[in-house]
């Protein structure tokens, strides 16, 4: 490395899952949407010697060489140096979040995409200005080209540790920082939204354990596969019919589709009494949908609104006991 490199910095939007939860992980399609009000940010800084890792919002300071082998954060480190073909020394990152942790908004991809392009910038080019939300990275031609598709490569390696069977809507809808619509083993698909529309996210206050929600649907469908399977078609034909409203602009019937998906997701035992009261105390507000967002058992519901009654559902939503509202803007 040479002695003139600055200090580079990336960073990574949330994400709120639209349709088809755990669906997804048996073939379904889903959507799913950045939400660019909350983010992940990666600083990279020249300094001697072994890596070093600061990461405040968790209370972690540590180095490199002593982290755990499946430490997230070493592993996205060390796996996007070795795509890069780099040595993992010599400098620091800091690392700041304003995603919440195990609420369904993608906190752990956001990360691990934020380090991979600070990294990929601080390899990449010696005096290179800081990047922003929505900037590329635009490599020298003697370091690795790492594309959106790479750095969603790399980030979905972690997100096995995170969740042992992840979908992989995480790492690809915050990668690419815009709607897709989401099937595994398939081509990643862009689509267009017609007509823009407003996404409350209510937190409902309870940690959304990604993993043991994931295996006990595994297990349920083990047991019932049949029954799982019609509900997982169901789950995936909503996914479908969602994106058309969205692409034509249909809002009523987008608002629908997400009651019905909720109405699954409980059937398949992923929603809670926390979720509920939320889903309640929406929709009496007028909310036009409202659906739980990623595993379930807690984490975030989503609501859709209109600007006309934005301000009544975000009340009805804190009344009702939620930790916090984020409103975003789908488009």
């Amino acid at each position: 490395m040479t002695d003139d490199r600055h200090e580079t910095r990336a960073a990574a939007p949330g994400k709120i899952i639209l349709f088809g939860e755990h669906a997804v992980v048996y073939g379904r399609p889903a959507i799913a949407v950045p939400v660019f009000q909350v983010h992940a940010q990666a600083t990279v800084e020249p300094r001697a010697g072994e890596v070093t890792i600061d990461a405040a919002d968790i209370a972690r300071r540590f180095d490199l060489a002593n982290a755990p082998a499946d430490d997230p954060v070493a592993t996205i480190i060390t796996r996007t140096c070795a795509r890069l073909g780099v040595t993992p020394r010599d400098f620091a990152i800091q690392i700041r979040s304003t995603i919440p942790v195990a609420r369904g908004l993608g906190s752990g991809a956001a990360v691990s995409v934020a380090i991979a392009r600070a990294l990929t910038n601080f390899f990449a080019t010696e005096g290179t200005e800081k990047k922003e939300l929505r900037n590329s990275v635009s490599p020298a031609p003697s370091v690795a080209r790492l594309s959106n598709e790479d750095i969603s490569e790399l980030a979905y390696q972690v997100e096995l540790l995170h969740h042992g069977t992840p979908s992989g809507i995480d790492n690809t809808v915050i990668a690419y920082e815009q709607p897709v619509y989401f099937a595994r083993g398939q081509p990643i698909e862009s689509f267009r939204v017609a007509r823009p529309f407003l996404i409350a996210i209510a937190d409902t206050g309870v940690a959304a354990l990604t993993k043991i929600a994931v295996g006990d649907v595994r297990r349920a469908w083990e047991a019932d596969r049949v029954r799982y399977e019609a509900l997982f078609d169901q789950i995936g034909a909503i996914a479908q019919n969602a994106r058309a409203a969205i692409e034509r602009g249909d809002i009523d019937a987008l608002g629908l589709l997400m009651n019905g998906n909720q109405d699954l997701a409980r059937e398949i035992g992923v929603s809670s009494p926390e979720i509920e009261t939320l889903v309640n105390a929406a929709r009496h507000a007028g909310a036009r949908g409202v659906k739980l967002s990623g595993a379930g058992r807690g984490g975030n519901v989503i609501t859709l609104i209109d600007e006309g009654n934005r301000a009544e559902v975000e009340r009805a939503l804190l009344a009702a006991g939620a930790a916090r509202v984020i409103v975003t803007r789908v488009e």
